[in-house]
């Protein structure tokens, strides 16, 4: 199986249930022992989180083989009422954001 996760003591400004949603709008075929290793999360963990994201109609898998692929539901809006009218796709766009400012320009 997969490489267990480093241990994370204390609080982080991300849940792992964003870090989740937002490895699968990088890649939408990604499989779940990638999304695990990218959030430094076991793969049980990722399974109940998608499990918890499509429950919620923030996500949903169309099965294709011995694979899945995600679409998001970019349009539902965030849980929390701090987060009120914020939508997975605004929360996904600053994330997209963050990560190209993150990566060293080509050329």
């Amino acid at each position: 199986m997969g490489e267990v996760p480093e241990p994370h003591s204390g609080w982080t400004f991300l849940t792992s249930h964003a870090r989740v949603l937002a490895a699968i709008a990088e890649d939408h075929t990604t499989r779940i022992r990638d999304i695990a290793a990218r959030c430094h999360l076991t793969e049980r963990a990722v399974q109940k989180i998608i499990s918890d994201l499509e429950s919620d109609g923030y996500l949903t898998h169309t099965r294709e083989g011995r694979s899945n692929t995600y679409r998001i539901q970019p349009g539902t809006i965030l849980r929390h009422p701090a987060e009120s009218g914020l939508t997975v796709a605004e929360l996904l766009n600053l994330l997209a954001n963050h990560e190209a400012r993150r990566e060293p320009a080509e050329g």
